[in-house]
């Protein structure tokens, strides 16, 4: 776990917003710098394991909280092994073929505690020896709403609507909109008072319009994040999502974003180096952001397009000055 500390000794108090892969390789980074950090998990997943349970009990989705709750487990080899399990799908062709078993023990603790995701959440992290605590974004299910625009942006007749995070990801085209259903969903407690204590906010890396840009959507999250004295971060992809973000540039994931912010303020911008090929393009998109660019090498020495944790949580340390 990280010691990382601000100058006045205490620990740094980070929350992160996201899900999927992306949020873990946050997570992993943010780790090496702090034991306080509270992930705030997108709740629109509705495929795989998720949109099974999704679709068959009053839930939500759990795929996206178990991986974070896996990526902030205790390094000893208890809770490793229990991460290890937590993460492991099932085998086999019948119903529970595919189910990750964290998926389902979540979904067990939600049922045992009446409901009530955070207390099963704050559970599970206790057996992990998680450093740090796991919220949801909302508390209800969300359902991703998108107007997705064709590869040929001339045929203005194409644009379509899609519904749903599966099918707004696996459609050919670009995604010029996207919208809450419901839009003003509640939000627990705990993450708003977490987001006032928070000395830094992250958002991405990770899938744009699925993961990263719908927590700006929730009207009381961005309230907030407006209202909050904590640093807001953001750590760019390392290259577009197909069925997402087609062809974009590391400066049309800012210009995209800026137009969600809806007065959230932005203080940096992290891009690794490599991947950047207009650096001038994209210092103008985050200085009109009124934010930082930190450029640094912050992907895979492999060349992978995945985000090394080591690399990443240096350009984070230097961002928020942490020892």
């Amino acid at each position: 776990m990280g010691a990382g500390g601000l100058q006045d000794g205490r620990p740094l108090r980070v929350v992160a917003f996201g899900g999927g892969h992306g949020l873990a390789a946050s997570l992993a980074a943010w780790r090496r710098l702090t034991d306080d950090v509270t992930a705030v998990v997108t709740v629109a997943d509705d495929g795989g394991s998720s949109g099974r349970i999704r679709r068959e009990l009053p839930v939500l989705p759990p795929g996206d909280l178990r991986m974070a709750l896996a990526a902030l487990a205790g390094a000893g080899e208890r809770e490793q092994s229990l991460a290890a399990l937590l993460q492991h799908r099932l085998g086999g062709t019948g119903g529970l073929a595919g189910h990750s078993v964290g998926n389902l023990l979540l979904t067990g603790l939600v049922e045992l505690h009446g409901g009530d995701t955070v207390r099963a959440l704050d559970e599970l992290a206790a057996q992990l020896g998680a450093c740090g605590r796991v919220l949801p974004m909302a508390d209800v299910p969300l359902d991703l709403v998108a107007r997705v625009e064709p590869v040929d942006r001339e045929d203005h007749a194409q644009v379509r609507t899609i519904r749903g995070q599966v099918a707004i990801a696996t459609t050919p085209g670009r995604v010029r909109e996207i919208r809450l259903s419901p839009a003003d969903p509640p939000v627990h407690p705990a993450v708003l008072e977490a987001i006032a204590a928070a000395d830094v906010v992250s958002l991405g890396p990770g899938s744009w319009y699925t993961s990263v840009l719908p927590h700006l959507l929730v009207p009381q999250l961005r309230a907030a994040l407006t209202a909050a004295a904590a640093k807001v971060v953001v750590v760019l992809n390392l290259e577009p999502q197909p069925g997402e973000t087609d062809g974009f540039s590391p400066e049309e994931h800012v210009t995209v974003l800026q137009a969600h912010l809806g007065g959230v303020p932005l203080h940096s911008v992290i891009a690794d180096a490599d991947s950047v090929v207009d650096r001038r393009g994209l210092l103008s998109a985050v200085r009109t952001c009124g934010a930082e660019l930190v450029l640094a090498p912050v992907a895979e020495l492999d060349g992978a397009p995945r985000h090394d944790p080591v690399r990443l949580s240096a350009a984070l340390a230097s961002v928020v000055g942490v020892r």
